[in-house]
């Protein structure tokens, strides 16, 4: 993405594309109490529930329909959190399939090819196919106080929204366990049996994985931990401000790099961008790099200065999930992987 290209990008459109770190980057506002209270009015579980379905989301919007729904349509970082509960979403919109047509990182465990997909890309949203699949509910995320619903198109969402009502899950300014619990009361809503044993054990590994990481910044509160995400001539390094993992990290006694809030600026308090020429700017012991499919992934980075970079060259880099899949099977371990990150580093920058 060159510098003039990311200029045209809308906010949304620079953070779908990969240059915001905390992903919510570009929808600037403060969370109002609603929307960080959370709270549910979700109903019943079992695989066979049935009768009438009442949703209360984090927009303080309750949907209410005469049965549950099962011609579901979801952000695909959401249908896969569903699919981890046992619920099949058979619709999706967002970064599903890559180029090679193999499945997205958001995609989880879904198999993609029975998947009728929307829109793959940001922007992309084939309204028509979406009105002839006869949705009951649209499902996704939200990354701002007011509710916008992520990766549906600021163009066409006034239309989307007349052919079925829509739920929001909030991953903006709150840390990690909160939209992890609302996606968990979303799927039970939706006949998810919380009570299975992988659920349970699933939601026990992720405690001991989050007292696992606790344990590992107390001990090494040293250690510097970045993250960053790659575009062609610019990286981006954000702050825990917003961010459901970052926040959460720092909750647990990671020490963060934190850009000051100056620098952030212009991204709302996410993220500062900097030039390759100065990606040496903050030191860090380890860094933590965007996993997206939209993003440069670090083998694939050919500057010298990044190479050059002391956390670089010890191979003290992980991947990181921006967009985490919301169930406690996927975000175990993003857990453990920088708990052990954090155990087995050398003091380098």
């Amino acid at each position: 993405m060159s510098n003039a290209s990311t200029a045209r990008f809308s906010r949304r459109g620079l953070l779908a594309a990969g240059g915001a770190l905390g992903l919510g980057a570009v929808l600037t506002a403060c969370g109002d109490d609603d929307a960080k209270s959370g709270g549910s009015d979700a109903t019943g579980s079992g695989a066979s529930k049935s009768g009438p379905w009442t949703f209360k989301d984090d927009r303080g919007t309750t949907v209410k329909l005469d049965e549950v729904p099962t011609n579901i349509v979801a952000f695909t970082g959401v249908a896969a959190a569903l699919f981890d509960y046992g619920i099949e979403v058979k619709g999706v919109f967002g970064p599903t399939k890559t180029t090679d047509g193999k499945a997205d990182v958001q995609a989880g465990d879904m198999d993609v090819s029975k998947l009728t997909i929307f829109g793959n890309k940001f922007d992309s949203f084939n309204v028509e196919q979406y009105a002839a699949f006869q949705p009951e509910v649209l499902i996704s995320t939200t990354f701002d106080e007011a509710g916008t619903l992520w990766y549906v198109p600021e163009a066409s969402k006034d239309k989307i929204a007349k052919l079925a009502p829509s739920v929001a899950v909030s991953v903006y300014d709150r840390q990690m366990p909160k939209p992890l619990q609302r996606m968990a009361e979303l799927a039970e809503s939706l006949g998810a049996d919380m009570k299975a044993t992988k659920v349970v054990e699933a939601k026990q590994k992720f405690e001991a994985a989050a007292e696992r990481l606790r344990k590992a910044a107390k001990a090494r509160p040293e250690i510097r931990v970045l993250a960053g995400s790659a575009a062609q001539d610019v990286f981006y390094v954000s702050g825990s401000n917003f961010s459901i993992d970052l926040e959460y990290f720092k909750a647990l006694g990671v020490n963060i790099v934190e850009p000051p809030e100056e620098a952030k600026k212009a991204t709302g308090g996410w993220f500062e961008t900097l030039s390759w020429e100065n990606v040496d700017k903050y030191p860090a012991d380890v860094i933590i790099m965007d996993d997206r499919a939209s993003t440069i992934q670090p083998a694939d980075i050919t500057e010298a200065t990044w190479k050059q970079l002391p956390a670089v060259k010890a191979g003290q880099v992980i991947a990181r999930s921006p967009e985490p899949i919301l169930s406690y099977d996927k975000c175990t371990p993003l857990l453990d992987n920088l708990a052990e990150a954090i155990e087995k580093a050398k003091k380098v920058g």
